[in-house]
C-alpha cells in the first residue's frame, strides 16, 4: 500500500480550512495538515514536509507571497510545490503570483467535490 501524498493548508479561515481538509481527505485520500497563518504555515512545512501546500492569499500579518518567499528562502522547503487559494481571479493578479513561482492557481470559493481533482490536476499528480 502506498502512503497518501500529505498536503498542508495555510488559510486564516477557519472554514475554508475544515471544508478543503474534509473534502481532501475522504475524496481524495491525501493526508492533510493545517495552519492558521503564514508564520505556523512555514514551520509546520519545514517540520513534515508536506508534498505541495495549498496557501491563502490574503491572510493577516503575512501574506501568500510573503509565505511562499519564506518557504522559497529555506532550503528545508524550497522544493515543496506551493499552489495559491485566492479570491480574486483578476488576470494581473493572477500573472503575478505565478511569477512568484507558484505551481498553480485555485479560485476561492472551491467546489468541495471537484478540490482534490483540481489539486492533482495542477500539480500533475496522476
Amino acid at each position: 500500500m502506498t502512503t497518501p501524498r500529505r498536503i498542508l493548508i495555510v488559510d486564516d479561515e477557519d472554514d475554508i480550512r475544515e471544508v478543503a481538509q474534509v473534502t481532501l481527505e475522504l475524496v481524495g485520500g491525501f493526508e492533510v495538515l493545517t495552519a492558521s497563518n503564514g508564520h505556523d504555515g512555514i514551520e509546520r512545512a519545514r517540520a513534515d514536509q508536506p508534498d505541495a501546500i495549498l496557501l491563502d492569499v490574503m491572510m493577516p500579518e503575512m501574506d501568500g507571497p510573503a509565505t511562499l518567499l519564506q518557504l522559497r528562502a529555506d532550503p528545508a522547503t524550497r522544493d515543496i510545490p506551493v499552489v495559491f487559494l485566492t479570491a480574486n481571479t483578476q488576470s494581473a493578479q493572477r500573472h503575478e503570483l505565478g511569477q512568484l513561482g507558484a505551481a498553480g492557481i485555485l479560485s476561492k470559493p472551491f467546489d468541495p467535490l471537484k478540490l482534490a481533482s483540481d489539486v492533482a490536476a495542477v500539480l500533475h499528480w496522476s
